[in-house]
Order: structure tokens, then sequence, then C-alpha cells
């Protein structure tokens, strides 16, 4: 039993370790002009994001259209704006999150006609991935190895932290099934007090008319 248990916080340590890994998000997609597009991604308080963006030029060697250019917007799911960035064509953005939750990467073409479609790739990293190791080993003059020593220890301290958010997580979600329980029972007595007050004063009613009539 102890074994299995064993295994099981492996194999949950492991895919905290792919997921902490993977907060990275690298896509190329189209936007018409006139048209939003959003990207959301599910971000953690106290949390470093980056990201940046550039418009992919359609003709090589000749300068970008002018109609090639995109308006930038990032939202917490909250509203609040952490980025802003008004008819460009390339930019970037850095940030500590303070609310947790979904943040919003919005894309907006102008309208022009004819109609285009502008290609944005997009690079979005948060957590242990948007630290710039490189510039931490170069400012601090360390060999790779110790760069890779402190990349394991944010690595497992994150981990601590994506532990300790799923216990509080699982512990909310136990106390709001013990609320519902509760609530469901409470509901569930009203409704057979109810049932049986409404049952008793149908058979009085019967009975007295039944006496009234002198059936009974």
């Amino acid at each position: 039993m102890n074994m299995q248990i064993r295994r099981q916080r492996f194999v949950l340590v492991l895919l905290l370790v792919f997921l902490l890994w993977c907060r990275v998000e690298s896509i190329r997609f189209d936007l018409e002009s006139g048209h939003t597009k959003c990207i959301s991604e599910d971000i953690r308080s106290n949390s470093m994001t980056v990201g940046k963006y550039h418009v992919v030029n359609p003709n090589d060697g000749h300068p970008l259209p002018d109609s090639h250019r995109v308006t930038v917007r990032v939202t917490s799911s909250y509203g609040n704006s952490y980025h802003y960035a008004d008819h460009v064509n390339d930019g970037n953005f850095a940030y500590q999150t303070v609310e947790e939750g979904d943040y919003l990467a919005c894309f907006t073409a102008a309208n022009h006609s004819p109609a285009t479609t502008i290609t944005i790739e997009f690079d979005w990293k948060s957590g242990i991935a948007a630290k710039d190791w490189g510039s931490v080993a170069k400012k601090d003059s360390v060999e790779l190895m110790e760069v890779e020593l402190k990349k394991m220890l944010d690595t497992v301290q994150s981990i601590n932290e994506e532990m300790y958010y799923l216990r509080e997580r699982e512990q909310e979600m136990q106390q709001l099934n013990r609320s519902t329980n509760d609530k469901m029972f409470w509901f569930s007595f009203l409704s057979i007090l109810v049932s049986l007050s409404v049952s008793g004063l149908q058979l009085w009613h019967l009975k007295t008319f039944f006496e009234k009539k002198k059936l009974i």
C-alpha cells in the first residue's frame, strides 16, 4: 500500500514538473482586418509572465504595409489592463501578476479596404519559463551547472507552491461539498415537512367535508 502511494506521489510530481515547464505558449495565427482575436492564459498570482509578438511580413525584403498593424491589449479576468499598444507591428510586455485567473491578450486589426489577412507570431511565457536564465548566468558569472541548479531549485519551489495551491483548492471544494450537503438536507427536510402538512390539511378538509355531508 505504501509503495502504491509513493508511486502515485512520484507520478504527481512528474506531472507537475511537466506542467510547470510547459507553461509556454508560442503560436502563429491569422487575423482578418476589422476583427479581434483573444488568447487566454490561466496564470497564478505573484507569477512572472512575459510575452512578445510581431506581425509577419507577407513580402520579405519589402517594408511592412501600413495595413499590417494591430492594437494589442492584455487584461486580467477582473478587467485590469496590463499592456496596451496601438497601431504597432511588434512589441513585448512583462509584468508580475497580482491577480489570479485567466489573462487575455487581445489583438485587433483595423478595418481596411480591401480586406486583408494579417499573420501574427505570439510567444507567451509564465512562471519558470518566463525567467531569462541567460541573463542570470551572465550577471552572476556562474557556470552552466550552477544555472541548472538554480533552475531545479525554482522548479522544486514552484512544485511546492503548486501542491499547496492544489491542497487549498481541495479544501475549498470539500467545504463547498459540505455546505451543499447541509443545504440539501435542510431543503429535503422542509420539503417533507411541507408535504406532510399539505397531506394533513387535505385529510382534515376531507374529513370535515364528509362529516358535513353526513357521509361518515
